[in-house]
């Protein structure tokens, strides 16, 4: 029983110096995965107005919007991780990652 405690600890320990950057790829992988839903929203939102209108809305929420999400919420998703206890962070990162794949293997986006 200890040494999985051992292994736990060392999968926390390699990720350390990563959660900032991990906690941008979660956040990215999200986006790519449901940036066409977001889209279409936005799409059925400013539908009754403008070409000039629409297209400026739609290129800079995702030239802007979408950069700004990432650099603003980043530093909330990091937090969130390291509020999980030490020993379960490493696999709680991996059960998020497996997550974010089985949820972009189920859009049909692998």
């Amino acid at each position: 029983m200890e040494w999985i405690q051992s292994v736990l600890k060392q999968l926390t320990q390699w990720m350390q110096p990563y959660y900032s950057e991990i906690a941008l790829t979660i956040l990215a992988t999200i986006l790519v995965v449901y940036g066409d839903v977001i889209n279409k929203h936005i799409k059925r939102m400013i539908s009754p107005y403008h070409f000039v209108i629409r297209t400026t809305v739609f290129v800079l929420i995702c030239a802007f919007g979408y950069g700004m999400l990432l650099i603003f919420a980043t530093p909330f998703v990091k937090q969130f991780i390291l509020w999980i206890p030490y020993l379960y962070r490493g696999v709680a990162v991996g059960m998020v990652f497996l997550l974010l794949g089985y949820l972009a293997e189920h859009r049909r986006y692998i």
